[in-house]
């Protein structure tokens, strides 16, 4: 196995193990035995469990986001609530998440990283399409940013981490309605109907 492919099946096997026992009974022999390779591979790259866990998670969540330019805020909030709701629904995240942010609780540098990590997030999601809203005309200008983006991140997570519970597609349509009207973005234009009949012909 390349070095990188044992990198790869590290993290990888990192993930799984994490979603299936949690932080406090995980190990490096578990993670090796599930990686394939011995645990002198993991040391060589990590020196301890809590690297290894910061590392992985880093990685995976400085994964770049698809452009979530529509060219309106409703758009922007559709498309980006599809991805999120996407993520969260997956098995490894909706077991993973809640697991470190409790295990954050007990240990000040998991919770000093997963803030950095969570609010570096938020703000390359939310950030951004608040202030194209704005450029738009869609969002006032003195809008609180913050409390913004706090708005268009935390619904999904409540959903997902605290109630437990996947949205339908109508529930996402009405969410995006509801930040939007939170937001005070102004009314969505209704659809006009071309309603001219057709010339006669000649």
């Amino acid at each position: 196995m390349l070095r990188g492919d044992i990198t790869k099946a590290i993290r990888r096997a990192l993930m799984q193990e994490l979603a299936a026992v949690g932080y406090g009974r995980l190990s490096i022999e578990a993670v090796a035995r599930r990686a394939g390779v011995s645990k002198t591979a993991i040391y060589r790259r990590w020196s301890a469990k809590l690297d290894l866990v910061l590392e992985t998670v880093s990685a995976a969540a400085g994964n770049k986001l698809p452009a979530l330019d529509t060219g309106s805020l409703r758009g922007d909030l559709a498309l980006l609530f599809q991805v999120v709701a996407h993520a969260l629904s997956h098995p490894l995240a909706s077991q993973i998440i809640p697991d470190l942010l409790a295990e954050a609780a007990r240990n000040p540098t998991i919770d000093q990283t997963l803030q950095r990590l969570l609010r570096a997030k938020q703000q390359e999601i939310g950030g951004s399409l608040v202030d194209r809203a704005v450029q738009r005309g869609e969002l006032p200008v003195d809008i609180d940013a913050d409390a913004a983006v706090d708005l268009i991140v935390g619904p999904l997570y409540w959903r997902f981490a605290i109630a437990r519970t996947a949205p339908t597609e109508a529930y996402l349509d009405a969410l995006v309605e509801a930040v939007a009207t939170g937001l005070g973005a102004v009314p969505a234009v209704p659809r006009q109907r071309d309603t001219a009949l057709p010339a006669a012909p000649a």
